[in-house]
C-alpha cells in the first residue's frame, strides 16, 4: 500500500511498478532476444562469447529511472544468477528501486542452490537501498471485515461449489456481448488455449491452470485479458501435491498483484485448502532425480535446498491465504480498473 501511493504520487515520467515475477520474465526475454541477433561463429551452434546483462540493463535504464517492485522475491536460480550482474548495471547507471517484500535481504534466496554465488547480490542491495522493516505482527487483510462482502469462495462442505460458479459465470456472460466459447492466447511463439470465456470473464478447472505446464507467463497473460477469473475443482492441498501448489501460489501472487476478481470452487473452506504434510513420492523421486543430474549426495549440506525440501512453498503460503481473504472484499472487487484505463505493467 505504501509504495503504492509513493509510486501513484511522485511526478515526473520514466518511472514503472510491476511484480518481481513479470520483471524477470521480462529480462530472460531481453537476454534470449539479444543472443539470437548475436552473429554465429565457426560452428554455427554456437554463439561468440556475449555478455547481454549489459545491454539489457541499459535498455531498461533509458526508460526507466525508478522501478517499483512488488513481492521480491528469488527462488528461480536462474534470476539468482542473473541479478548480481544485472542489479549493479541498473544502480550504476542511475536507476532507483523500491520494493516490497516479505523476506529481509539477508533471507533472499534462503536455501537456495549455490546461494554462494547470490550473496554478493544482497550486499550490493543493501548497499544502494535502505532496509525498513514494516511488519507490525497484525495482518491488515484478515483483521478486514468480510461480513458485509460478497461470497466469492465457496466449498462442498456448504453446497454444490461447482455449479454455483457456473451459474455465477453464466450471469457474468449475461452482461456481455458476446457469446460463451473457446479462446487462443499468442504467448511469445506459443498458444494458451482456454476452453470456457466470455468477454472479460473466463472459467477453468484447477488442474487447467496447476496441474498442467502452466507458469507465471501464463498468469500473467490471463490478468491481463480477463478481468474476472472463475476456478472449479481445488482440491484440498498439501506437500503431497507441491508441484500444484506452487503454482496456485504463483498464480494467486499474479492474479493479486493485477487486481483479478478470483471466484473459486473448493473441496474445502478456504482455512483448510493448505495442510502441513511430508514430500509426496512422485516429488521426492523428482528431487533424487535433480540431485543426481547436479551431483548432490543425499544428506549433504547442499541436498537440504529449498527446492528438495518445499520450505520456501511452506513459507509462501501464509501470503497467499493472507491474499486470498482479501480478495474476498468488495474494496477488492472494485480496486480492477477498466482494460482501457489499466496502465501496461
Amino acid at each position: 500500500m505504501l509504495m503504492d501511493l509513493f509510486y501513484k504520487y511522485l511526478e515526473g515520467g520514466n518511472k514503472r511498478r510491476t511484480h518481481f515475477d513479470s520483471f524477470m520474465l521480462e529480462v530472460h526475454t531481453r537476454i534470449h532476444e539479444l543472443k539470437l541477433k548475436q552473429p554465429k561463429g565457426k560452428d554455427a551452434r554456437k554463439s561468440r562469447g556475449f555478455d547481454p546483462i549489459p545491454p539489457v540493463a541499459r535498455e531498461i535504464s533509458e526508460s526507466t529511472w525508478l522501478l517499483c517492485f512488488d513481492e521480491f522475491q528469488v527462488v528461480d536460480i536462474a534470476d539468482a544468477m542473473i541479478l548480481k550482474y544485472l542489479f549493479t548495471e541498473l544502480f550504476a547507471n542511475g536507476v532507483v528501486v523500491v520494493a516490497t517484500s516479505n523476506r529481509k535481504p539477508d533471507d533472499l534466496y534462503k536455501n537456495g542452490l549455490q546461494r554462494s554465488n547470490f550473496l554478493p547480490f544482497i550486499k550490493i542491495l543493501k548497499s544502494h537501498c535502505e532496509v525498513l522493516q514494516l511488519d507490525s505482527g497484525i495482518d491488515y487483510r484478515q483483521a478486514t471485515d468480510l461480513q458485509d462482502d460478497q461470497d466469492t469462495y465457496f466449498s462442498n462442505t456448504t453446497c454444490d461449489a461447482n455449479t454455483v460458479i457456473e451459474q455465477i459465470f453464466k450471469k457474468l456472460a449475461l452482461k456481455e456481448d458476446e457469446v460463451i466459447q473457446p479462446r487462443r492466447i499468442v504467448l511469445r511463439g506459443r498458444y494458451l488455449n482456454i476452453k470456457t470465456t466470455c468477454g472479460r470473464n473466463a472459467m477453468f478447472t484447477f488442474r487447467e491452470l496447476c496441474e498442467m505446464p502452466v507458469g507465471a507467463a501464463d498468469y500473467l497473460a490471463i490478468a491481463n485479458n480477463f478481468d474476472t477469473v472463475l476456478i472449479k475443482d481445488i482440491p484440498q492441498m498439501s506437500m503431497r501435491t507441491r508441484t500444484a501448489l506452487k503454482r496456485f501460489i504463483v498464480m494467486i501472487d499474479n492474479f493479486y498483484d493485477n487486481k483479478v476478481r478470483l471466484i473459486c470452487a473448493a473441496e474445502v473452506p478456504m482455512n483448510q485448502l493448505f495442510i502441513l504434510s511430508d514430500i509426496g513420492q512422485k516429488d521426492a523421486d523428482n528431487s533424487r532425480l535433480l540431485m543426481d543430474d547436479l551431483g548432490i549426495e543425499q544428506r549433504s549440506e547442499l541436498s537440504k535446498a529449498s527446492i528438495f525440501t518445499g520450505e520456501e512453498e511452506k513459507f509462501a503460503w501464509e501470503r497467499t491465504y493472507s491474499r486470498l481473504m482479501e480478495m474476498q472484499t468488495e474494496a477488492y472487487w472494485l480496486s480492477r480498473e477498466p482494460q482501457s484505463k489499466r496502465e501496461d505493467l
